[in-house]
């Protein structure tokens, strides 16, 4: 029997660990990034190059696979907007079941909730939601281009840092009517 090898490259085959436990392959390859890998503020550009190592590991129950993914991930400071570029490199550690073994834990009544199960399927075993899983949560949920940025004035929208001492005077509408008292009792003052 031939097997046609997928087309994702997230896709690793596992054919050359066979199922012998302590069996071990490490590998070191070039994926490009999928899309949407990252949130709407920061994100790492599909089609990038991503470094992946990867250590497969044959175990009773299935194939233990560890790893690291490097990335850069591109967006936009939270404070004033200018580019972010942030280096990011993941660690993952995860069991991909055999069928069998996945199927008999269902049949022994192993929750269904406990936690997702990722299994071999046809000799591959397929990386993107895991790695999907580890990448984004490494990233900032706040990216900033300086950890002293000064940000934006949000009344005008004004650099901050190029103006450090902007301000705006606010009066608060509930005491306008003494200030425009204010107002009228000043030129009397200079008479």
């Amino acid at each position: 029997m031939t097997r046609t090898a997928p087309r994702s490259p997230w896709m690793l085959d596992i054919s050359d660990l066979g199922r012998r436990p302590g069996s071990m392959i490490e590998t070191e390859r070039e994926i490009p990034a999928p899309a949407d890998l990252g949130t709407d503020v920061i994100s790492v550009p599909e089609g990038q190059t991503l470094p992946l190592t990867t250590r497969l590991e044959s175990v009773v129950e299935g194939v233990l696979v560890t790893g690291t993914v490097r990335a850069t991930a591109v967006g936009a400071c939270v404070r004033c907007l200018d580019p972010v570029s942030i280096n990011v490199e993941s660690r993952f550690q995860e069991l991909f079941a055999y069928a069998d073994r996945a199927a008999h834990h269902r049949e022994v009544g192993a929750e269904d909730d406990e936690t997702e199960q990722h299994v071999v399927v046809d000799g591959y075993i397929d990386l993107e939601p895991l790695l999907r899983d580890t990448v984004v949560p490494a990233l900032p949920f706040q990216p900033v281009c300086r950890e002293d940025c000064l940000g934006l004035c949000a009344q005008c929208g004004v650099r901050m840092e190029d103006d450090p001492g902007h301000e705006h005077v606010d009066i608060d509408p509930r005491w306008s009517a003494l200030a425009a008292l204010a107002e009228q009792a000043e030129p009397a003052e200079d008479d």
